[in-house]
């Protein structure tokens, strides 16, 4: 079993940027596969990005692409998503996830962080 626990996010202006980190416990980070996902208010859980186990592969939403990037740290047992040109419509809680597959569809992932407000104002 692993704990998941989301921080940096926060309020920034369009065009800015801002990196949300998402620190493991109770096991080795590397022994999965991590996600970002995120929810807007009224909206359902979306997929945002995907790291293989070693982080040499990644995958994003074509909402993100060229604009978000997802890395890993396993001796550190994080993974980050940094954030650039931000816009409005990136408004959402951002959660984290580990799954054992590698997988863009959430019910694949076991894990979820607490999640962490990212708010874009224009």
């Amino acid at each position: 079993q692993v704990q998941l626990v989301e921080s940096g996010g926060g309020l920034v202006q369009a065009g800015g940027s801002l990196r949300v980190s998402c620190v493991a416990s109770g096991r080795t980070l590397s022994s999965y596969v991590m996600g970002w996902f995120r929810q807007a208010p009224g909206k359902e859980r979306e997929f945002v990005a995907v790291i293989n186990w070693g982080g040499s592969r990644q995958y994003y939403a074509d909402s993100v692409k060229g604009r978000f990037t997802i890395s890993r740290d396993n001796a550190k047992n994080t993974v980050y998503l940094q954030m650039n040109s931000l816009k409005p419509e990136d408004t959402a809680v951002y959660y984290c996830a580990a799954s054992a597959t590698y997988d863009t569809d959430s019910s694949g992932y076991r894990y979820w962080g607490q999640g962490t407000q990212v708010t874009v104002s224009s």
